[in-house]
């Protein structure tokens, strides 16, 4: 017979996935505010533009990707949402000029790891 808890070791599992998965949202909304900083010129337009990508970039991830969204949406809608703030934050690594080798495997792994742990947790 199989329980309805799940086992420590599946639980420590899953709460591995979930903490390395919050710091690839962590890293891409770092490299898109950091985009903004340095994408424009800095006393007037640049920290606006920063501070609002910031801004920006954490209310979608507070509102559809964080463990308790205020918006709660299927797998589908989360997944896209997820996809979209990974594909924005290799878009800013690569406007940052990382090397694009890098940049896909972050996103990569980034949506990889998204996806297996949308799999298992649920």
């Amino acid at each position: 017979m199989t329980s309805a808890t799940p086992t420590p070791n599946k639980a420590r599992s899953q709460m591995t996935q979930q903490a390395v998965r919050g710091l690839f949202h962590l890293t891409a909304i770092v490299t898109i505010t950091v985009w903004g900083f340095t994408g424009w010129d800095m006393p007037f337009p640049g920290i606006l533009v920063g501070l609002g990508l910031l801004a920006l970039s954490v209310l979608i991830w507070a509102l559809f990707l964080s463990p308790k969204p205020v918006l709660a949406t299927d797998k589908f809608g989360r997944a896209l949402i997820e996809l979209l703030l990974l594909a924005a934050g290799v878009a800013s690594m690569l406007g940052l000029g990382v090397n694009w080798m890098i940049a896909v495997a972050f996103g990569v792994v980034g949506a990889t790891l998204g996806f297996i742990t949308s799999i298992r947790s649920k």
